[in-house]
Order: C-alpha cells, then sequence, then structure tokens
C-alpha cells in the first residue's frame, strides 16, 4: 500500500539535502539509498515502522554475493523508529535520521577505501558462531588479495557449519569451490567479476566501466600496482539490464 502520509515526503527532503550531496541516488520512489562502489554498495534505508514515522539502517553490501535483493552484510548503523505525530515534530527528527545516515555513509567510505582495507576489516573481525556469511565473506576478500592460507582456513570455517537449509548447502559448494582455487587469484577475480557483474544486473544498476573499479585493480595487479590481465578479462565493463524496479527485499 502506498505511504499516503506526509512521512515519505518529508523523509525524501532531508534524505536529499544529506545524502544527494555525498552522490548517492534514491531507488525509484522508495525509502532506499545507495552509494555505489561498483563492486559494494552503502545501503541507506530509512526502515518504516508498523505506524507512522521511520527508523535507519545504513551497512555495506558486497555485490559477490549475486543476489536480485539489497543486503546488509556489514551494519554502520541501525537506529529505532521515530513516530510521526506532526510535520512540524517529525520534520527535525527526519533530518538528524539522514544527517546520521550521511555520516555512516561517510564512516563506510572511510572504512572500505580499498579492498584491502575490506579483507584486513573482514578477517579481522571475532569469530561469531551462527554467523556462516562472516568467514564466506573473509575468505573471498583474503582471497582476492593474494592471501590463500587465509582464505582457506575462513572457508574451512564456513564447511564446518551444519547445513541447516538450503541457502547454507549453496554456500557451502561455493566456499567449497573457492578453498580449491584460493591459490589462483586471477582465478578468484574472475570469478568474483562475474558474481559482480550478475548481482548488478539483477539489481539494475547502471553499467560499471572498468575505470571504476580502480580501487580493485591497483591492489590485484603485479608488484607495480597496474591492474592484472585477469582483472580486465574477469571485471572488464558490466552490461546492466534493469531487471527489478521498487519493491527490492532486504536481507538482513
Amino acid at each position: 500500500m502506498a505511504d499516503r502520509s506526509p512521512v515519505l515526503r518529508i523523509i525524501t527532503s532531508a534524505a536529499r539535502e544529506s545524502l544527494k550531496p555525498l552522490g548517492l541516488t534514491r531507488r525509484g520512489r522508495s525509502r532506499l539509498w545507495i552509494d555505489d562502489h561498483a563492486w559494494w554498495l552503502g545501503v541507506v534505508e530509512f526502515t518504516p515502522p508498523r505506524t507512522a514515522g521511520s527508523g535507519l539502517h545504513v551497512g555495506a553490501m558486497w555485490l559477490w554475493h549475486d543476489v536480485d535483493h539489497l543486503a546488509f552484510h556489514v551494519d554502520a548503523v541501525q537506529v529505532g523508529s521515530e513516530l510521526f505525530r506532526t510535520e512540524d515534530q517529525f520534520t527535525p527528527l527526519a533530518l538528524e535520521l539522514s544527517r546520521q545516515a550521511a555520516a555512516s555513509v561517510t564512516a563506510l567510505r572511510e572504512k572500505f577505501p580499498a579492498l584491502p582495507d575490506v579483507a584486513r576489516n573482514l578477517t579481522s573481525r571475532p569469530v561469531r558462531r551462527g554467523f556462516l556469511w562472516d568467514g564466506f565473506d573473509a575468505g573471498i576478500a583474503a582471497a582476492l588479495v593474494g592471501d590463500p592460507d587465509t582464505a582457506r582456513n575462513h572457508f574451512a570455517r564456513v564447511l564446518r557449519d551444519d547445513p541447516l537449509a538450503p541457502w547454507m548447502v549453496e554456500a557451502q559448494e561455493i566456499a567449497r569451490e573457492l578453498h580449491a582455487i584460493a591459490a589462483d587469484r586471477d582465478a578468484v577475480t574472475a570469478w568474483a567479476g562475474r558474481r559482480v557483474a550478475s548481482c548488478r544486473r539483477k539489481l539494475g544498476l547502471d553499467p560499471a566501466p572498468l575505470a571504476g573499479l580502480g580501487t580493485i585493480g591497483g591492489q590485484l595487479g603485479g608488484d607495480n600496482g597496474s591492474p592484472s590481465a585477469s582483472l580486465s578479462a574477469g571485471l572488464g565493463t558490466y552490461a546492466s539490464t534493469p531487471t527489478c524496479s521498487g519493491g527490492l527485499r532486504i536481507q538482513f
């Protein structure tokens, strides 16, 4: 059902003031805003409560997951709901939420300026029992920066979990495949490139040329820091065919 209250209008106005100058784009007419870094996204959702108002959820999404919905793989901030009573009462609350969103987006950019920073962060996090994706993402990031031993350790942790659901079986099949090729950075890079390209198509995102992936290229190249040939072949210029519009699910 469409939001007929002033809430969406007020939130949108506040978000435009704080997020648009940072380069974020709104997803259709939704409460979602995207900070596009080609192979990962900053995701901002002004979460709707059961009654009129808004909360806030900001995080990072790794596009190598190759899914057709937005997700939060690393949380930056979650704020409980501010309820709408009147426009005068809710407007300053929406402005404060939008400012918190902008600060969280900036913090994510500073935290993850390049792939090695992502790898260091993900591989150094404490092990959390029952959080399969922690090991999955850490293993991928480690393999992409050329640390196969660390990658295999994280993939092995994924494989030790009991596969209690179909999605866990699928994740373990991927982890097993990547465990076997972890020492071949070119192969892992090509795999990640295909997954990222596919995910961008599913999300209906605009093409992201190789020039926009310079952070990865500069770190996954040879000793002189130049992009590797496999990066160009694997990541190249993404094709983009919009396949979904609005109503995206958020995976927590």
